[in-house]
């Protein structure tokens, strides 16, 4: 038996990219999965190669930036498999602009389909997983977020991208922080892998193409997925709260905001006086990561 034997999941975004290849290994270890897509024909195809493979999954086209519709999946979940024990929140779109340049919209919709999007199943999810633990059920949920390493440090032409991500990480804190107590964990992964949004890039597309020799696939996305589907399973329950980063065969934790040791004056400072302090702060501050792009 796989890892995740008679789990279910739901995967958002699930048509193709990191969310295909998180419905195939949640599949092929176990799970029964909920294939997420606003498009159809792609969540259908996914859910057909699970069927073919001897796995078990159902198509999802609910809208994961309406709350009302994004019930549907959960709902789903529970007359198809008859329970819900993982979500996984993968859907995302890029609309990347110099921030001088960027539109409303823009920014709108980066905000609607990210962080939006990584609400409202869960919100519902989460309902019904509190309901069974003041039922006296046993718990063993998991949300698993994706955020990305311009949500950690910041990239140049994705303001809005680089912010929603943000919120994404800083949103698994407080859900991993709230909601333990009910046997949810909450983490998030940082991922670096093909997918259609990487290989619209022309640049990106050659550096990440498949091997032809047959070697390692280092950007593939089933390489993101074992990490995701173990996150899933019931072997990860003490581990909530953390932000991983996934890239080829490397597994890292992205450490977050720390605050150091200071100076304190002990009273009030001056304002001219401010600038010899945060000297000796920056004179022992570790450097962030650069900015990508930068």
């Amino acid at each position: 038996m796989g890892i995740c034997q008679d789990r279910v999941v739901i995967v958002t975004g699930a048509g193709g990219g990191l969310g295909a290849a998180h419905s195939r290994v949640f599949a092929a270890e176990g799970a029964s999965v909920v294939v997420n897509d606003i498009n159809e024909a792609a969540a259908r195809a996914v859910a057909d190669e699970v069927v073919a493979g001897g796995g078990k999954a159902e198509v999802s086209t609910c809208d994961i930036t309406d709350y009302e519709d994004s019930q549907n999946a959960v709902k789903q979940a529970l007359d198809t498999f008859g329970d819900l024990h993982v979500v996984v929140n993968n859907a995302g779109i890029n609309r990347d602009r110099m921030f001088a340049s960027m539109t409303e919209a823009e920014w709108d919709s980066i905000m609607a389909v990210h962080l939006k999007g990584h609400f409202c199943i869960v919100s519902h999810a989460v309902h019904y997983w509190r309901d069974q633990y003041k039922a006296g059920k046993a718990v063993a949920a998991r949300i698993i977020n994706t955020t990305s390493g311009a949500g950690l440090q910041g990239s140049i032409g994705q303001s809005n991208y680089a912010a929603a991500k943000a919120g994404i990480a800083a949103l698994t804190l407080n859900q991993a922080a709230e909601l333990g107590r009910y046997g949810i964990t909450a983490n998030a992964i940082a991922p670096a892998a093909r997918t259609g949004m990487t290989t619209a890039v022309k640049s990106m597309a050659r550096r990440m193409a498949k091997p032809e020799d047959g070697s390692f696939d280092y950007w593939a996305p089933e390489n993101v997925s074992s990490l995701v589907v173990w996150l899933g399973s019931v072997e990860a329950a003490t581990i909530t709260g953390r932000i991983f980063e996934a890239e080829g065969g490397k597994i890292s934790i992205a450490a977050g905001w720390r605050t150091t040791e200071g100076v304190d004056k002990g009273a009030r400072w001056k304002p001219s006086e401010v600038g010899s302090a945060v000297e000796q702060l920056l004179s022992k501050e570790v450097p962030a990561q650069k900015v990508y792009g930068s």
